[in-house]
C-alpha cells in the first residue's frame, strides 16, 4: 500500500480482494471487523467502511445487518458466440439471470476513422450504457450504430438491448464479426465496473451486420473477468 496515486480504500479493497481470491478468507467465511481492519492498517472507520463497499460492489462480500460482513460465493456466466446467433440477454436468461441496464450516454457524434471506415458514414449515434448481472456491473458497452437507426429507435436503445431491440423493429442482425482483446481498466473503466485501477479486462469488439451485409452497429465492450467469460464452439 505504498501507491500515492490510487485511495486507500482502493488499495485496502484490493488487498482484501487477493485474500479472498487467494483463500485466505474462504467463501462464507466473516471478514475481520472494522475495528481490527482499522488497526491492521492504520486508517479511519470511514476508510475501511468505503473499502468493504467496494468489496460488497464487486459482489465479493455480503454485508448481514448484525451479523458482520461474510465473503460471498463467486457465480461466472458464459456467453456463447457460436453458431446459431443468440443474443446476449437471452443466454443471460437461459443461465437464470436477466441483465438490467444503467443508461450513461447517448449522442449523435462523429465517430473515430476507423469506425467511419467501418460504418461507412462520417456521423452515428453514440451509445454507452453498463450492463449488471444480478445487480453487478460487468461489461461497459460503448456502440456506435447508424444515425438513421439511432434516430429512429432512440428512446428504447437507451433502455434496452441493442439487437434485440433493432430485430423487435424490423431490423434483422444477419451475422456479428467479433474479436476479443484484452485491457486494463483506466480510471472511468474502474469507477464503472467497481474493479480495481489496472485491473485485467476482456473486451469483446463487434460489428454487427444485417441481412444485405450492411454494418449497422460497432461496439467495443469491455467485461469483468470474474464474472463473464466467453465460449466459442468450432465444427469442421
Amino acid at each position: 500500500m505504498s501507491d500515492r496515486r490510487v485511495p486507500l480504500h482502493l488499495q485496502i479493497s484490493q488487498v482484501l480482494r487477493q485474500r479472498i481470491e487467494d483463500g485466505v478468507y474462504g467463501v462464507g467465511q466473516q471478514l475481520p471487523s472494522e475495528h481490527q481492519l482499522m488497526h491492521e492498517f492504520q486508517v479511519s472507520r470511514i476508510t475501511i467502511r468505503r473499502a468493504i463497499h467496494n468489496l460488497v460492489h464487486q459482489g465479493l462480500a455480503d454485508p448481514q445487518r448484525g451479523r458482520g460482513v461474510f465473503v460471498k460465493g463467486q457465480r461466472k456466466w458464459v456467453y456463447s458466440l457460436s453458431s446459431p446467433l443468440v443474443f446476449f440477454e437471452e443466454d443471460m436468461q437461459r443461465q437464470g439471470v436477466k441483465p438490467t441496464i444503467c443508461h450513461l450516454e447517448f449522442q449523435e457524434v462523429s465517430p473515430p476513422p476507423r469506425v467511419q471506415e467501418i460504418l461507412g458514414t462520417d456521423l452515428a449515434c453514440f451509445q454507452s450504457k453498463i450492463l449488471l448481472l444480478d445487480g453487478m456491473p460487468a461489461i461497459l458497452d460503448n456502440s456506435y450504430i447508424l444515425l438513421k437507426l439511432g434516430q429512429r429507435f432512440a428512446s428504447e436503445l437507451k433502455t434496452a438491448m441493442t439487437f434485440p431491440t433493432l430485430e423487435r423493429n424490423g431490423i434483422r442482425i444477419s451475422k456479428i464479426e467479433a474479436v476479443l482483446e484484452c485491457m486494463r481498466a483506466d480510471q472511468q473503466l474502474s469507477a464503472h465496473l467497481a474493479v480495481p485501477l489496472g485491473e485485467p479486462l476482456l473486451v469483446y469488439c463487434y460489428t454487427a451486420y444485417d441481412q444485405h451485409q450492411q454494418p449497422l452497429v460497432y461496439g467495443s465492450a469491455p467485461s469483468r473477468a470474474d464474472l463473464l467469460t466467453y465460449a466459442v464452439t468450432i465444427n469442421r
